[in-house]
């Protein structure tokens, strides 16, 4: 639980007063929980796991067998625009799981226009081994011809997909870029700009 609980509070960029306030308790059962000298009440485990934004399972480290995806989520995309960097985000949905296979599919195009770059798209994902999603984007969104992969590790938890997009651009060339997918936007953005220092999923 203790790894879950310092783990996902940085993921929400809270301090452990900050958490501690949303649950209820004193700042120091926060550490030391996170120290694993203490465990929590089921109640105040309760309360951790939803200030947390996971389930009461997912806290004490046992993550689902079949994380369920489907839902409003945000994603943030690294693209390019005549050279420049452009971090894009939008709100996608996820569809339901069949088998291992899912949907995903942009609800809007975020906060570029159309002719910055932004732009609807469907797709869909194959889940391997509960870790792993793979799979394809085209646009959907008048004349834009975008089309590409996408390759996503699945968090231990759920929480997040972060990975690599591989398209097909506008104007012919194959470009490349950082992705990634949460359930707030600044989640998202903040997962980009991570892997961005990083260069690799977490």
């Amino acid at each position: 639980m203790s790894e879950v609980m310092k783990r996902r509070r940085a993921e929400l960029g809270l301090s452990q007063q900050q958490l501690a306030e949303r649950v209820g308790v004193d700042r120091r059962q926060i550490r030391r929980y996170e120290a694993d000298e203490q465990q929590p009440l089921l109640s105040v485990g309760l309360a951790l796991a939803e200030a947390l934004g996971v389930s009461a399972a997912e806290l004490a480290g046992r993550p689902s067998p079949s994380v369920g995806l489907a839902g409003i989520w945000w994603s943030a995309w690294q693209t390019f625009k005549d050279g420049a960097e452009v971090i894009t985000s939008q709100e996608v949905r996820i569809g339901e799981r069949l088998g291992d296979h899912m949907t995903m599919d942009a609800l809007s195009r975020g906060n570029v226009t159309l002719e910055e770059g932004g732009y609807l798209w469907r797709g869909e994902l194959r889940i391997w081994d509960n870790h792993i999603l793979m799979g394809w984007y085209a646009a959907d969104d008048g004349s834009v011809t975008s089309k590409g992969t996408m390759y996503f590790a699945l968090h231990p938890h759920g929480i997040n997909l972060q990975g690599r997009w591989v398209g097909l651009s506008y104007d012919g060339p194959i470009v490349t870029g950082w992705a990634a997918t949460a359930k707030t936007e600044s989640e998202a953005r903040a997962l980009i700009e991570s892997l961005k220092q990083r260069g690799t999923p977490v």
